[in-house]
């Protein structure tokens, strides 16, 4: 029992330690959303180091992503989604709003290694949690203007918390086809 509870509480310090500053003692939806994604992140990057390179190139039929191709995907979406809101991503991203989604689109197409692609997963992830941390709550019921659509602050990154959730469930799925076991199932 008590190797459990050491456990447990190592675990929990960890996860605390990998939240942004901001994020640690945020209440509210914002602190649990940020909450969340970081939950998916440590998930969705786990599965990536635990899929051989092989496994990057795999694809469920012709018209599917392959896994690596889901994995860029994310990466383009965890930048783009804080650009609708005004956070300008990183310039080497080549993701802005003025191109609307092509750039995104573009950023997807660039050939990227399976560690180059774990390393912009990364990057990916702490972008979007800093502009998330960053959106202050008075700010959560305003509408951002943006491809026509109506929707608050908030809507927009409950939005991009379910579109992680979508692909991490598709990453597992993609996982287990090739044989590898999600590292939190062990």
């Amino acid at each position: 029992m008590l190797i459990v509870t050491r456990f447990s509480t190592f675990i929990t310090l960890a996860f605390a330690l990998t939240l942004p500053l901001g994020a640690q003692d945020r209440e509210g939806v914002m602190g649990d959303l940020i909450r969340d994604i970081t939950t998916v992140e440590t998930k969705m990057i786990g599965l990536a180091r635990a899929m051989p390179p092989s496994a990057f190139e795999w694809r469920p039929s012709k018209d599917a992503r392959t896994t690596s191709e889901v994995f860029v995907h994310v990466a383009g979406d965890n930048y783009y989604m804080p650009v609708l809101m005004g956070t300008p991503a990183p310039a080497e991203t080549g993701i802005d709003s003025k191109g609307k989604y092509k750039s995104v689109e573009t950023f997807e197409k660039r050939p990227m290694t399976h560690d180059q692609i774990i390393a912009e997963l990364e990057k990916s992830f702490e972008f979007l949690k800093h502009a998330m941390t960053d959106t202050p709550d008075a700010k959560l019921d305003e509408q951002p203007k943006f491809e026509g659509r109506k929707i608050t602050t908030r809507g927009l990154w409950i939005a991009t918390t379910s579109h992680l959730h979508e692909h991490l469930g598709q990453l597992i799925a993609y996982a287990r086809s090739n044989n590898v076991t999600p590292p939190w199932s062990k």
